[in-house]
């Protein structure tokens, strides 16, 4: 525990961070310190306002069960402030040049980067990501933070001349208040993918951070502020079913984001239809990579281990099934072998591979999930359950886990996981796994690996996935 201490001290500056035994909890202007634990505030109209709020939920680090802080349930009066200053907001911010604009995301992202282990160490403090895999979630969304710096070009309208003296114009204008529906497993990424792109195109935003893991948006939120994006622009609220119930209701909100579970995006999305706004929900996942014969063994066992056990599987890209054709499924007992090799340890531990899962109940579904498997017939190869990890016997932790003959009716296979396990499945043929790949009701992403131009042509063409891998595992967190 000493070394987490000392990476925090580092990431801080040694200022602003009250010290334990048992670890850190953060001091600033976005939390409020009480006589028991620190509460999250509001960011309503620029400013880090205490909540009224008469229920908290707690954040607890996944590595320790250290309690962090504590998150309102955002009064519905809060919920209402919010909007009606971002609202009030809109109109002048939507006057703004797109150059203006460009120029505060260009100045958001020097600011991102300069506190990067900052934001890091949120990260890894309140959600158990090891340090390089939370510096990474940072990165992905400092991306697309730079690429707003560019959003003109994707704002060109259209001319078209339809009669000799009548011309048809397209103009790209913002909707309004827009909100965000932030999971907790890429607690700076995904914030990062909703509030930039809805400011750089003029619009002003409602975010929700995830209520397990607040602070990375809380941050960004402060950096906003440095920056100069004006009060009302950017607003953040917190709580759990009646907050994403005001979102997906109040007429001031035009459009939500949501990024999540299947249950949470089925509702969040039928909802925000009914009542007229416009939705995109990124949920679930059931990622697949077929593994011929004829593949770069070496390559595709270590390239398939990063990418089922990395960020301990809690990413909706994660790869958690394996294919494998043939004389492939030799290898599945290698990669158990690689897999047991990664380390398991708190998040600042520097030789960690991978951390916790996000909490209690995360880890005894997982668990649940490998058990069904074993109890329908399938075989737990290297069995991650109860794993003890120097240092933090309180932790959330899963180790490596490696299923192999199951089949496409196992819990193990039709559910998503959501934690270090892959499930591996046998094909005898390329056309038996694309069947089964293309069988399945979750469409994320896919890959093979292989020699064969032929099979990977032909893998590319008729597999139904929205990302598609040949060599490499889905390229995305």
């Amino acid at each position: 525990m000493n070394r987490q201490l000392r990476l925090l001290q580092r990431a801080f500056g040694g200022s602003g961070i009250k010290h334990r035994a048992t670890g850190a909890c953060f001091t600033s202007a976005y939390t409020t310190t009480g006589a028991d634990s620190q509460q999250t505030k509001l960011f309503i109209n620029g400013q880090f306002i205490d909540s009224q709020a008469s229920e908290w939920i707690d954040v607890r680090n996944p590595a320790t069960q250290e309690l962090v802080t504590r998150v309102p349930k955002t009064t519905g009066k809060e919920l209402d402030e919010a909007a009606h200053n971002a609202q009030l907001a809109f109109h002048d911010w939507r006057r703004t040049s797109v150059i203006s604009r460009q120029r505060k995301m260009l100045d958001l992202q020097h600011a991102i980067r300069t506190h990067m282990d900052e934001l890091a160490s949120s990260i890894v403090t309140e959600q158990g990501k090891v340090l390089s895999d939370a510096k990474g979630d940072v990165m992905r969304g400092l991306q697309v933070v730079e690429s707003m710096a560019g959003i003109s070009d994707l704002m060109l309208g259209t001319k078209l001349e339809v009669a000799a003296d009548m011309d048809t114009y397209t103009v790209r204008e913002p909707l309004g208040v827009v909100a965000g529906i932030c999971p907790f497993n890429f607690p700076a990424m995904i914030p990062l993918w909703m509030f930039p792109v809805a400011l750089a195109t003029g619009n002003t935003c409602l975010l929700k951070p995830s209520e397990r893991d607040p602070g990375a948006a809380m941050l960004l939120a402060k950096l906003c502020n440095d920056v100069g994006i004006p009060p009302g622009v950017l607003n953040i609220v917190h709580g759990a079913h009646d907050t994403v119930n005001f979102l997906t209701a109040d007429p001031r909100i035009r459009a939500v984001s949501f990024v999540g579970g299947d249950k949470a995006g089925r509702y969040i999305y039928e909802r925000s239809a009914q009542n007229g706004k416009r939705c995109q929900a990124n949920m679930g996942a059931k990622n697949h990579a077929i593994v011929l014969p004829d593949a770069n063994k070496e390559h595709a066992l270590n390239a398939i281990a990063g990418a089922a056990f990395g960020a301990a599987g809690q990413r909706c890209m994660a790869l958690s099934v394996g294919v494998f054709v043939g004389e492939a499924g030799d290898w599945i007992g290698e990669i158990a072998e690689r897999a047991k090799a990664l380390k398991v340890s708190g998040g600042f531990e520097p030789d960690a591979d991978l951390g916790p899962m996000i909490s209690p109940e995360a880890l005894a579904r997982a668990e649940s999930l490998v058990q069904a498997a074993a109890d329908d017939g399938a075989t737990v190869v290297l069995d991650g359950r109860g794993i003890s990890v120097p240092g933090y016997p309180n932790g959330n932790f899963l180790g490596p886990t490696v299923i192999d003959h199951a089949s496409a009716g196992m819990r193990c296979y039709t559910e998503e996981i959501f934690g270090p396990v892959l499930t591996c499945i046998r094909a005898n043929s390329l056309d038996e796994a694309l069947e089964l790949v293309n069988a399945n009701r979750y469409g994320n992403g896919a890959s093979i690996f292989t020699r064969s131009g032929a099979c990977a042509r032909k893998f590319q063409s008729q597999v139904e996935a929205g990302q598609v891998g040949i060599n490499v595992p889905i390229p995305v967190p």
